[in-house]
């Protein structure tokens, strides 16, 4: 799809991609690729209450991925202490009913995956916005998003290698993919958002079509998203006008969702 986009320098860095509040909107993406991981789904589902909390994840995610990629050393080590010790009690044996999988959140394949979907869902709408990345700097920043796992358990080596073996490795692990009544039960919990502030619900019908529209049509039926022409005329039409617009934002405005988390942050040592 053809998009009018304003022209910008290319970033060079995750510290230039990251911060850019417009990846947001992938954020339902990446949550429900994250779910429809067997082990991943059952660990949220059994471990996390988006109907009471429905923002609780989003918030932890954004404090991890921005003290990593533009946070203080001390906050980096903040963050990974506090994901490690909140993943700690969340593992399982499987279902002796067949119910449910095994599961351990500090799995190192379970991170790679988590950290695969953030890094595939920002590129996604980061093209859609500014464009794709020259081939170096795309490798740059593909090589540096592997942080994002390796700042847990998952060894460097586990990342694969370059962007065609991330490829590889992508439609592989998508492809094993699956949703089943109890993690379609959690999706539909985060995309009600019936718990979040009013401003959070009134956009949930243009988030959920966006949701929809980036996801595999395999996984947006697995999940019982509604998805047609109608939608898909709204998906478009949303990606245009903010390929359109956001890139003309002042770069303060366009960051101030990455302030603002850090500054709930404590600087720490290395401030």
């Amino acid at each position: 799809m053809a998009l009018h986009r304003a022209r910008v320098p290319a970033p060079a860095a995750i510290s230039d991609v990251a911060p850019e509040s417009v990846l947001l909107l992938a954020a339902g993406r990446a949550v429900l690729l994250q779910l429809a991981h067997p082990a991943v789904g059952h660990g949220v589902a059994r471990h996390s209450d988006f109907a009471a909390d429905p923002l609780k994840r989003l918030h932890g995610t954004l404090s991890y991925i921005y003290a990593l990629t533009n946070g203080t050393p001390g906050q980096a080590a903040a963050v990974r202490e506090w994901v490690d010790r909140a993943h700690a009690p969340v593992r399982s044996e499987a279902g002796a009913d067949g119910q449910h999988p095994a599961y351990d959140a500090r799995d190192p394949e379970l991170q790679l995956w988590v950290a695969a979907t953030l890094y595939d869902s920002a590129l996604l709408v980061h093209e859609a916005v500014f464009g794709p990345l020259p081939p170096r700097e795309a490798e740059a920043l593909y090589r540096e998003y592997a942080v994002l796992g390796t700042a847990l358990q998952m060894p460097a080596g586990a990342w694969p290698a370059d962007r065609a073996a991330f490829r590889r490795y992508w439609n592989d692990a998508e492809a094993r993919l699956g949703v089943d009544p109890a993690v379609r039960r959690v999706a539909g919990e985060l995309l009600a958002a019936r718990n979040a502030p009013f401003w959070i619900r009134a956009a949930m019908p243009v988030a959920r079509v966006l949701t929809a529209g980036m996801l595999p049509a395999r996984l947006r039926e697995e999940f019982g998203l509604p998805y047609g022409p109608w939608r898909d005329r709204v998906f478009r039409a949303v990606l245009r006008t903010v390929a359109a617009t956001y890139p003309r934002l002042p770069r303060g405005l366009r960051h101030a969702p990455m302030h603002h988390y850090l500054r709930r942050l404590p600087a720490g040592p290395g401030a």
